[in-house]
């Protein structure tokens, strides 16, 4: 296993530390830890972010239901992104 050295903020450090003290396991273990869980839960890092919106999907009414697959041909229907006569 090889060694490297980081720089954590103050804040993190102390995160680790005392995580590191009340699971009774070293400060290294614990950066293992963090550092391997988004490789073996790769659809965790994705449901924290849907958890963090939950709450607006669906929230504007009166859009078409098939608007996220189509978002292209919505915006050229309504002229998004084209020059405008002055």
């Amino acid at each position: 296993m090889r060694t490297l050295t980081v720089r954590l903020p103050d804040v993190v450090a102390a995160d680790i530390e005392a995580e590191s003290r009340t699971r009774r396991i070293s400060k290294s273990d614990v950066v293992r830890e963090r550092l391997e869980a988004p490789r073996r839960t790769p659809s965790a890092r994705r449901t924290a972010s849907l958890d963090a919106i939950a709450d607006l999907i669906g929230a504007v009414d009166g859009l078409p239901a098939d608007l996220s697959g189509r978002k292209k041909a919505y915006l050229r229907r309504t002229g998004y992104g084209r020059k405008r006569r002055r």
